[in-house]
């Protein structure tokens, strides 16, 4: 009998530890949830296992280690209450959080990390000629661990290495693919000599092994071909005019291959082949030699407003096939256009006999042709008191150039003059108005020490450019004063306008105020504005304000967290405060900052070793971090708060809702279930289960021992 008891024990143990062996390989046990599992209990809520067995399982406390990758040891003791930890965790796990737990207490240092892989194993190319390239074939690195996984260096090695290279792919040198994420790496194959070539692609990275190699193969063959290789695959002929050819534009052809690069055809066609005219080197007649070349010329001349297009197609016995070059552009009808600022020029009130006052007129070439002076000068009544400056205005004005035109004014009597800036062009005739008025009285004489325009460089969307000072002065006899002040234009509200001059305000005699302008763009694009300064003496300045507005890429910051809200459930008031790990985890593809945590209720943060570090705290893309809370209650009741979360990225913020109930201390009864609770030790460390089974154990030898002086007897 005690020699089938045995056996039989054998067989039950036996199959024991097959169930978990079994139960091992149909999952691929995650040690480091099993450790999110140990330190915070159930995802529902409730105890934790360090609370009995303490934060590592390293300990052996109560025993734990017995269950170091055996889930059915945990399964066990749950199913039979073993130290109250059915009551406590019955129905809370499911197999794979048990399979989880029983690895993390089989490896309690595990810590998150990346795993490579790399695949295929080996890129085999098709045979090659000799100069000519095949691919690109792609491999693929993927990270199936749970944290970044870092690339240091892609490089290829081995004998034939110079046959390949490596361009293309989504994976760099130094950079980073996120856990569960991927990227590709592109080989392709230029063989230099006939026969079998090989080599390695290495890429370095920081998961276990520090590196993934992947074979490289190919055939190099020895017929000579040519191959075809352009300068451009296509000519933007930009903005043309209706009617006037273009510049030439030269495409070379060379041949790269071992043979002598022959043409069946050299054609134009697609949509306006007429409007083009071929030329240069290249012909049917004509080989190119193993590495020479020849060129091909194209000039457009279009004869209608609009866009236009056609393709050049190169046909030849190249081993890489014929080629194509495609051809575009636009033309619009000539359209001469002349602006200038100020549109009309005010200089007020001057002295008779004082010195002359001058103002600007910028003359602008806005048109598509180059402007033509035929003659600038003054015209009208008042024409006397007023002179034009030295000009740099030659005979023509290109096409987006300006020039300007001084003007200025001396009255010869006391009386309102004015005249006109008249200018004759090819362009429509344009105007300026002048006026001014002759006085015996002493006047100021206002000043602008620039005439314009302003521009800015360009500038970030809700940034400011580099502040712009101009200078008014009076140079006059009299005090003036600004009647008016103010931007107008396009876009106004883009730009900032600030100084000492301000309207209202007073300039003495040899005296001076400052303008200070800015550009602060609300949207991207061109901005545009007028400064308009009005004397009280009439004399008005314009000054115009340019810049752009560059759009700013934001990049919202993404992050997991999990769980996003937990329930502590009871506590007694006073009591061991408990506490939950909850991970913050990157799931972007930068890097996220987390500025602050604010916490709100009788909830905390609890410093943590194993913990997230002290805000702000930046978190690499698919890195993680715990944050660790307690609960603390101070009165009976339910208990509610919360925790904000604050990234560096204005507008961007989590928060995780936190609640529990506070109870009031039990009274001083002596404790019940003593080795329970999912602890295996009572309130005086020693474990009432432990005697019974000691006492069972010495009734069990005497009896075996009684039995075998029987038989023996």
């Amino acid at each position: 009998m005690t020699g089938l008891l045995a056996k039989v024990f054998r067989l039950r143990w036996t199959a024991v530890l097959l169930v978990g062996v079994m139960g091992q390989g149909a999952n691929a046990a995650d040690a480091l949830n099993g450790k999110s599992l140990y330190l915070n209990g159930p995802v529902s809520g409730g105890a934790t296992c360090a609370s009995c067995h303490t934060a590592s399982p390293a300990n052996n406390v109560s025993g734990i280690l017995a269950a170091a990758n055996q889930p059915s040891v945990i399964q066990n003791a749950i199913a039979t209450n073993k130290g109250g930890m059915g009551s406590l965790f019955n129905g809370k796990f499911s197999a794979t959080e048990l399979a989880d737990l029983a690895a993390f207490i089989g490896n309690p240092n595990v810590v998150a990390a990346p795993a490579a892989s790399l695949a295929p194993a080996s890129l085999t190319f098709s045979g090659t000629s000799i100069g000519q390239t095949a691919g690109p074939l792609s491999a693929t690195l993927s990270n199936t661990g749970n944290a970044a996984l870092n690339i240091g260096t892609i490089s290829l090695s081995g004998a034939a290495a110079g046959d390949f290279s490596v361009a293309g792919g989504s994976c760099a040198n130094g950079g980073a693919v996120a856990a569960g994420a991927s990227c590709t790496v592109q080989a392709s194959f230029k063989p230099t000599a006939a026969g079998a070539r090989a080599a390695s692609l290495t890429i370095t990275h920081n998961a276990t092994g520090g590196s993934s190699v992947v074979a490289l193969s190919g055939t190099g063959n020895a017929t000579p071909q040519a191959t075809i290789a352009l300068s451009a695959a296509s000519v933007n002929f930009g903005t043309l005019l209706t009617g006037a050819p273009s510049a030439v534009s030269t495409i070379t052809v060379s041949n790269s291959g071992q043979a002598a690069l022959t043409f069946s055809s050299i054609a134009l066609g697609g949509t306006n082949p007429g409007i083009f005219t071929l030329g240069g080197t290249c012909a049917v007649a004509t080989p190119v030699p193993a590495g020479g070349n020849c060129t091909v010329t194209l000039q457009a001349s279009p004869v209608a407003a609009g866009a236009f297009s056609a393709s050049l197609a190169l046909a030849s016995n190249a081993s890489n096939g014929n080629a194509t070059v495609g051809l575009s552009g636009t033309a619009a009808t000539p359209a001469p256009a002349l602006t200038a600022t100020p549109s009309a020029i005010a200089f007020g009130a001057q002295t008779i006999g004082a010195a002359a006052v001058a103002q600007t007129v910028t003359l602008a070439n806005t048109g598509n042709v180059v402007i033509t002076f035929n003659k600038i000068g003054l015209s009208a009544g008042g024409a006397a008191s007023f002179t034009l400056g030295t000009s740099d205005c030659g005979a023509t004005l290109a096409v987006g150039a300006s020039c300007s035109v001084p003007v200025r004014f001396a009255p010869a009597a006391e009386s309102a003059v004015s005249a006109t800036l008249a200018v004759a062009s090819n362009a429509t005739a344009l105007q300026v108005g002048i006026t001014g008025t002759g006085t015996k009285q002493a006047t100021a004489t206002p000043v602008l020490s620039e005439a314009g325009p302003i521009v800015f460089a360009d500038t970030q969307v809700g940034s400011s450019a580099t502040v712009h000072t101009t200078t008014l002065s009076n140079s006059g006899n009299a005090s003036l004063s600004i009647a008016t002040l103010t931007l107008g234009g396009n876009q106004p509200g883009d730009f900032v306008l600030g100084g000492t001059c301000v309207a209202g305000a007073a300039v003495a005699p040899g005296s001076s105020c400052t303008l200070t302008t800015t550009l602060k763009p609300v949207a991207a694009g061109a901005r545009s504005a007028d400064l308009l300064l009005v004397t009280d003496g009439g004399a008005q300045f314009h000054l115009a304000l340019n810049g752009n507005g560059v759009a700013v890429v934001i990049t919202t910051p993404s992050l997991t967290v999990a769980p996003q809200s937990f329930d502590y459930g009871a506590v007694v008031i006073g009591g061991a405060a408990p506490t939950r790990r909850f991970t913050l985890t990157n799931s972007g593809a930068a890097a996220v900052t987390l500025a602050s945590a604010t916490y709100t209720g009788p909830f905390a943060a609890v410093a943590d070793s194993t913990g997230c570090a002290a805000f702000p705290v930046t978190l690499a893309p698919g890195a993680s971090c715990d944050l660790v809370v307690s609960y603390t209650p101070a009165n009976a009741g339910a208990s509610t708060g919360s925790v904000a979360l604050q990234s560096t990225v204005a507008g961007s913020g989590w928060t995780i809702a936190l609640s529990g109930q506070g109870t009031a201390a039990a009274s001083n009864a002596a404790p019940v279930n003593k080795g329970g609770g999912g602890c295996s030790a009572s309130d005086d460390v020693n474990d009432p289960m432990m005697v019974f089974l000691i006492i069972a154990a010495a009734i069990a030898i005497g009896w075996r021992r009684r039995q075998t002086k029987r038989i023996g007897g």
